[in-house]
């Protein structure tokens, strides 16, 4: 026992030798001879950037390739390749005028060669072309935003209005990559407004200001305590909402007004083992006669690897809504109006199955607004008809249903 205390005695002060040294972080080799510089680089200049492509010294020490350049907006920007590539892109170019760039070769003692300088003249960047199509027009409650994207750029454009001494404030924002630029923005008055527009990338690029002058449409949520199921009357195409695990209900219709958006089991699906009868469609009686402008429609949202997942499964890929004030006894759409045919479309336009950006999920949890044609009269039925969802199918997964239009 002794012997064992006489070598535990001779241990603790090894353990605290070894517990007090430091770590040193730095390069794992150290060589302040400089490297050779790259040579042979050649430039091809695209929308708001260039691709360089040269090639590399005949170093083994050589780390990466780095390039170091100034925007137009004064910042010194910084890029860099590591040797398994012999091209770098220098991109943030808000202008198409000639750029100094110098590109060094680095060692791994972090040692830069002398510079090699270029010339780059980068082609109009993408925000130009993207002002250039900006289109804003009056709507229901608000405006509508579109533009189109082709080279399918990080971009936001973002809508001001007066606010008083403050001048044009942003109150809103679209920030996408999405080839085709659709929004809706509501929440405004309707009077008179003018609206400014700016588009901007995510270097701080910024366009030129377009304004228009609108006159916002009036709309206003149609109360969902007048909704009502049209139980029990079925018609043709018409399948019976399910819920939970209780079997077919007609009451399953119902939780598409029950403020849920996201939890199971409120959420409104017909049978998926139902795939004789042609396209599924569900139909529901708004409560009363109004001018309708258009729906939001949230999408069942399955849960996948721990997270929420939506064009997916029952969720509608293609469908329409078709609007009655009298619907005919025997369901035959005679006494209907088609409102409109519509596609989702992840803003991504990533087609993997199941795969989604951020920006997919924030817009699927915010609820997809449909637009309604305005050229019929007042109506006070609708009916969703599901042509095929993500699945492939024609079953379709609803979570939550608001109508919108003008009772007056």
């Amino acid at each position: 026992m002794k012997a064992l205390k006489f070598i535990l005695t001779l241990a603790v002060p090894v353990i605290v030798f070894m517990g007090c040294n430091k770590e040193i972080l730095g390069p794992l080799s150290s060589n302040d001879t400089p490297p050779a510089p790259v040579t042979s680089v050649t430039v091809l200049n695209q929308s708001g950037q260039a691709t360089l492509t040269y090639k590399l010294p005949a170093d083994q020490d050589v780390s990466y390739v780095k390039a170091v350049y100034t925007l137009v907006t004064g910042a010194e920007r910084e890029v860099k390749a590591s040797f398994y590539t012999n091209t770098l892109v220098v991109d943030g170019f808000g202008d198409t005028n000639e750029h100094e760039v110098k590109i060094y070769a680095v060692n791994k003692s972090e040692v830069a060669s002398v510079p090699v300088i270029v010339k780059v003249k980068p082609l109009e960047n993408a925000i130009q072309g993207v002002k250039r199509s900006i289109k804003v027009i009056a709507d229901f409650a608000g405006i509508n935003i579109s533009a189109v994207n082709p080279t399918k750029s990080n971009i936001a454009i973002i809508p001001m209005k007066k606010d008083g001494y403050k001048g044009y404030v942003q109150f809103d924002g679209i920030y996408t990559s999405a080839e085709t630029i659709s929004r809706d923005i509501r929440g405004l008055d309707t009077v008179p407004i003018t609206i400014a527009v700016v588009v901007r990338d995510r270097f701080l690029n910024t366009t030129d200001t377009v304004f228009t002058t609108v006159k916002p449409l009036f709309e206003m949520k149609l109360s969902k305590t007048l909704y009502k199921t049209m139980n029990p009357v079925i018609w043709p195409g018409d399948q019976r909402a399910t819920y939970s695990n209780a079997g077919t209900s007609p009451t399953g219709i119902s939780t598409m007004w029950d403020g849920e958006t996201v939890v199971f089991p409120s959420c409104a699906y017909t049978p998926p083992t139902i795939t004789d009868a042609g396209p599924h469609s569900i139909t529901f009686d708004v409560g009363q006669l109004a001018q309708l402008s258009r729906i939001v429609i949230w999408d069942y949202p399955e849960t996948i690897n721990g997270l929420k997942t939506w064009f997916y499964r029952g969720n509608m890929k293609n469908f329409e809504i078709w609007g009655s004030a009298n619907p005919n006894p025997d369901g035959s759409y005679d006494s209907w109006y088609k409102l409109g045919t519509y596609t989702s479309v992840k803003p991504s336009g990533i087609a993997t199955y199941g795969e989604l950006t951020q920006e997919d999920r924030d817009i699927a949890a915010a609820g997809f607004s449909w637009k309604f044609r305005i050229d019929v009269p007042k109506l006070r039925y609708l009916r969703i008809k599901c042509i095929n969802n993500w699945m492939g199918t024609q079953f379709l997964m609803i979570t939550e249903v608001q109508v919108y239009g003008n009772p007056k």
